[in-house]
């Protein structure tokens, strides 16, 4: 089984919200939906915009747990290595 940690915006230079789970699809499109209330559905937190995969969930949580004290500057730069459009991912990995 995969786990992810996983970066939302709600747009560029907006809100950002970190998270992992085991099944990212299923988990984009509850926040998308706002089917669980909180940070990310009170703020319109729903484009994927970066994710990470790992085998375990100890090193996914870690991750997540690691990259929540970055500064933000730290967080936009991981983001835009990987998609320096902020482009949505959600459609690439629904397939």
């Amino acid at each position: 089984m995969n786990y992810y940690v996983y970066i939302i915006a709600s747009r560029r230079d907006g809100a950002i919200y970190i998270g992992v789970t085991n099944d990212i699809v299923r988990r984009i499109y509850e926040h998308r939906t706002k089917a669980v209330p909180g940070f990310a559905s009170r703020y319109n937190i729903t484009r994927l915009v970066w994710f990470e995969i790992y085998d375990d969930p100890i090193s996914a949580i870690s991750r997540e747990k690691e990259l929540k004290k970055w500064k933000r500057s730290w967080k936009t730069q991981l983001i835009e290595a990987q998609n320096p459009q902020w482009e949505d991912l959600y459609e690439s990995i629904c397939n």
